[in-house]
């Protein structure tokens, strides 16, 4: 919903703020007071180009603002999370206009690119206006209209799945096929590196382990020497300190006869001796087991050789060795067994093809019921605005593939997309005689909003978009009629905003709100402004749409009857 809009320095647009309301939203005003020009700014919030000559004179810039309530629209919050939009219920969106012909746009505060702006106007708004921006015009988005109506979200969300799983396959498919000739160019050379890398046989870890033993190995004279010595100055030679240890202890123990605080003390020595005698025993056992093995050594550093060469060729680390053989294992497995998986992938394609191919048909089954029924309900609603005997199609088309992307329906190839094989176009002929064509060319005019308000009406419950904008709606339409195509927007905006400019009072008299546009002379400069009326205001200006600038007691009964209707 629209909740507010600002405009400053537009056109004959000083600066107004309006607030809108839930409902019907009215607008009248005398011809030439401005009430297209604020559609044509709201059009700014939509993406729609500006030029700097929409500037008021004198101004450096114009600014165009809308406080939208987004709540629950699930589209517009992810666009705001892709470009790290900060997000609520509401979303500001702002243009300003520079008379150095500069354009700014912002959401929430935050810079975007105008493709940004045009992107979320089309998830809020659709206007039908002089310049158009009309969703039921673009082909591309009747289709999915017709699905929202005939409510078949779970089989295209089958589709869809089956589909991404056949993509993946095909592009599976595609990599191999691609990868072909390369595996047998390279099928020689990995399996020389194969078999170079299997006659090391390198293990995880080895090279640490062999660094660790290198190291003791080179230097084994050297601790065979030093633990010796150690252990003949701890236990073994005259005067060691085992002796020294037990030496002392019988002092001390000749002490404690004289001074019983010693005695503690020599239990103390006791494990001190202990100790000793555990370290003695393995620096012994430790000596005995030096191996001055200069076969050993000398394997060993062929052997680290021989890593250090295929760390150098593979990688630099012998985890870089082996992730490259198991790569290269794999990839002499597949060249060796490529046309198997080739068989199998194709195998697997044709099925999902034609698995995706029956609920691709049984989607185009329940397009073409639901279309029957739209088309009856469109006609109907059709005349009921005025446009006698209208013929309306919804023209459902497939196209046979030539190309390696298809799906199967009963045995042919189809074009596919992203919700089946179907092309779906709205056409309409308005005129008796005439051969329906499509919708985006025979709409035109005055006919296109009373086209635009029948489809909308048969599709309101369906429809995503909040807002709708009709301007000029009454073009060539009076009396009955009117009538009619104010009850149709009355009806439509249990489930949209709607916001219209009107000249009628059949169709002003059922606004929930009802605002007038006017112009005035300030000093030397023309300026409009927007209010909103009190309810003795609006039957006030609805009689004078029925009976002009004078207001007779006839038209205000009248204007009072016309309003009363709504309820």
């Amino acid at each position: 919903m629209l909740k507010s809009l600002l405009i400053k320095d537009y056109a004959l647009i000083e600066n107004i703020e309006v607030q809108f309301g839930r409902g019907l939203n009215i607008i009248t005003g005398e011809t030439g007071a401005g009430k297209s020009i604020i559609i044509d700014a709201m059009g700014l919030l939509l993406g729609e180009r500006a030029s700097v000559e929409v500037i008021r004179k004198g101004a450096e810039k114009s600014i165009v603002e809308g406080v939208f309530d987004i709540s629950d629209n699930k589209k517009v919050e992810r666009i705001l999370r892709e470009h790290d939009i900060d997000g609520s219920t509401e979303l500001i969106v702002r243009r300003e206009i520079s008379v150095k012909g500069t354009s700014r746009c912002f959401l929430n505060d935050t810079p975007v690119t105008l493709n940004v702006i045009k992107e979320v106007g089309d998830l809020l708004v659709d206007l039908h206006g002089q310049h158009e921006h009309q969703s039921l015009l673009k082909p591309e988005n009747h289709i999915e209209m017709i699905d929202e109506f005939s409510d078949i979200q779970q089989y295209l969300t089958q589709f869809k799945n089956n589909l991404s799983l056949l993509k993946q396959l095909e592009k599976e498919k595609k990599e191999l096929l691609e990868r072909e000739n390369l595996l047998k160019e390279k099928k020689e050379l990995y399996e020389f590196q194969i078999k170079e890398i299997d006659s090391v046989s390198p293990q995880i870890n080895e090279e640490e382990e062999l660094e660790n033993e290198l190291r003791i190995l080179e230097n084994s004279e050297k601790l065979l020497s030093l633990s010796n010595e150690v252990f003949e100055e701890l236990y073994e030679k005259e005067n060691s300190i085992h002796d020294q240890l037990a030496s002392i202890k019988n002092k001390i123990i000749e002490l404690s006869k004289i001074d019983n605080i010693f005695l503690e003390k020599i239990n103390e020595f006791d494990t001190a001796i202990v100790i000793l005698n555990e370290i003695s025993s393995f620096m012994r056992g430790y000596k005995n087991r030096i191996d001055l093995d200069p076969e050993r050594l000398e394997k060993i550093r062929e052997r680290l050789g021989s890593l250090n060469l295929l760390k150098k060729k593979y990688g630099g680390s012998l985890k870089a060795v082996l992730e490259h053989r198991e790569k290269i294992g794999n990839e002499v497995q597949l060249a060796e067994n490529f046309s198997d998986r080739i068989k199998e992938l194709e195998s697997e394609i044709d099925d999902l093809r034609r698995v995706c191919g029956d609920i691709a048909k049984n989607i185009s089954l329940k397009r073409k019921n639901v279309s029957k029924v739209i088309k009856k309900e469109v006609e109907n609603a059709l005349k009921n605005l005025g446009i006698n005997e209208p013929v309306f199609e919804v023209k459902i088309q497939n196209e046979f593939s030539d190309s390696e992307s298809y799906i199967i329906v009963d045995d042919k190839k189809y074009k596919f997309n992203e919700r089946g094989i179907d092309i779906v176009e709205f056409y309409i002929s308005t005129n008796v005689g005439e051969d329906p064509k499509p919708l985006i060319k025979v709409a035109s005019g005055g006919e296109v909003s009373r086209i635009m308000l029948a489809l909308k009406s048969v599709l309101a419950k369906s429809d995503k978009l909040p807002i709708l904008i009709f301007d000029e709606i009454d073009t060539g339409v009076s009396g009955r009629i009117a009538q009619k195509v104010g009850k149709a927007l009355k009806s439509l905006a249990e489930y949209h905003q709607i916001i219209a400019i009107t000249h009628l009072p059949q169709i002003a008299g059922l606004s929930d709100f009802h605002y007038v546009v006017e112009k005035k002379k300030v000093g030397d400069r023309v300026v409009s402004s927007i209010r909103l009326l009190n309810d003795e205001e609006k039957i006030r200006e609805v009689a004078k749409l029925i009976s002009g600038e004078k207001i007779t007691e006839a038209a205000l009964t009248g204007a009072k009857e016309l309003i009363s209707q709504k309820n």
